[in-house]
């Protein structure tokens, strides 16, 4: 928490050494930390652990679904003209009973294969029955759903890059699939650096709570990530040197550390295992400390601010759109406030993120919005993206 956000600095003095850019504009960062994660590598995974990840390849029918003619109703296949005598019986899971002929029925249950000769189905509360004889009133076709009907065998179903949902799930399945080809979800580490941080307890003098260290599980999942940790560090370069050459994750976020002060080690550091700065700095507010860079093994590191609303922001700039690249997802479209949002409006140089309630079109900005403040984040609906010449976008919270 103890690093402010402070005037974003002329673009001369961050480009020294060479490694240093020009601190970005808050489109170009997102649209950098896309382009720069790789899809990660495709793998056939079972249906059971594909929930939320995005298929690589498309899915098609392995099987006609229904496979069969067969009952969208309980009742009785019928045949010609009432009433009918019931000759036979049908349930769902056993083999398509024997043709039926003009005046015979088959009691049937919902799924169940129709017999060749079915007129239609008769649902049971429209059907009159008398000992063997039904009687009742039958549209042709009613109530059968065709072979075919919601897919033909090797009919694309599922585009790849699709996100793998519940009923996308159920849908492979029945198509006879026993997995998908995805690509996994990107693995995650937080390291939450601060002296001045408690992890439990009241906080007082001096001392604070971390309050970035738990919003990171719940964005990260959000984002399609998985969190495989989070490590408290103290603000010692040694100690963020050897975290980050241990982490194996796909993606590694630092918090605090990310400024230019005496305790911020982070720049240095990627600097010193050989890191590329893909990032360095974001003309927005709140966050603008923010960072992002390459490792020589390719793997991510996200350098979020220690105030608890600019590392949020921070995240939705650089960690989203880069999470999406790891999926081999698009970077995510923002809507622009219609109607036209009156008293946001946007400052020279930076692009402005500002929480805000959500009503009925109208946006209303909440107050308690300063870069270490959480209190207007946790009431708001959406954050207004305000650039600098005044368009307003919306960015969806989790």
């Amino acid at each position: 928490m103890r690093t402010e956000d402070r005037p974003v600095q002329p673009a001369a003095r961050a480009v020294q050494p060479a490694d240093r850019l020009a601190t970005s504009g808050w489109d170009e960062a997102r649209r950098a930390a896309h382009q720069v994660a790789v899809p990660l590598a495709a793998s056939a995974v079972p249906l059971a652990e594909a929930l939320g990840t995005v298929l690589a390849e498309p899915v098609r029918a392995l099987v006609p679904i229904p496979s069969v003619d067969c009952s969208a109703m309980d009742g009785y296949a019928v045949c010609g003209p009432p009433p009918w005598a019931v000759v036979a019986s049908a349930r769902a899971g056993e083999d398509i009973p024997a043709p039926l002929w003009s005046g015979a029925a088959c009691e049937i249950a919902t799924g169940a294969p129709v017999p060749a000769g079915t007129l239609g189905v008769l649902p049971y509360e429209q059907a009159r029955r008398t000992g063997e004889l039904v009687d009742g009133s039958v549209e042709p076709g009613r109530h059968i759903r065709r072979s075919g009907e919601e897919c033909a065998e090797g009919e694309q179903v599922l585009a790849a890059g699709a996100v793998l949902g519940p009923a996308a799930l159920g849908l492979a399945a029945a198509l006879g699939h026993d997995t998908v080809p995805v690509r996994p979800t990107p693995t995650v580490a937080a390291l939450v650096t601060g002296n001045e941080l408690l992890e439990r307890g009241l906080p007082s003098g001096g001392r604070v709570r971390d309050a970035i260290g738990p919003m990171l599980p719940g964005l990260t999942a959000w984002a399609g990530g998985r969190l495989t940790g989070t490590t408290a560090l103290a603000d010692s370069a040694t100690a963020l040197a050897e975290a980050l050459r241990a982490s194996d994750a796909e993606l590694t976020m630092v918090s605090g550390s990310s400024s230019r002060g005496p305790a911020d080690h982070l720049r240095p550091v990627l600097l010193s295992l050989g890191a590329k700065l893909v990032v360095d700095g974001v003309r927005c507010r709140p966050g603008h400390p923010q960072a992002l860079a390459r490792m020589p093994d390719g793997r991510l590191v996200v350098g979020l601010p220690g105030n608890p609303l600019a590392a949020f922001v921070a995240f939705l700039t650089l960690a989203l759109p880069a999470l999406a690249g790891l999926r081999g997802l698009p970077l995510p479209a923002l809507p622009c406030a219609d109607p036209p949002v009156s008293g946001l409006a946007g400052k020279p140089g930076a692009t402005q993120l500002v929480p805000v309630r959500v009503r009925a079109g109208q946006l209303t900005e909440l107050r308690f919005a300063g870069s270490a403040m959480l209190r207007g984040l946790a009431a708001a609906d959406a954050l207004a993206v305000i650039a600098p010449t005044g368009q307003v976008r919306l960015h969806p919270l989790p």
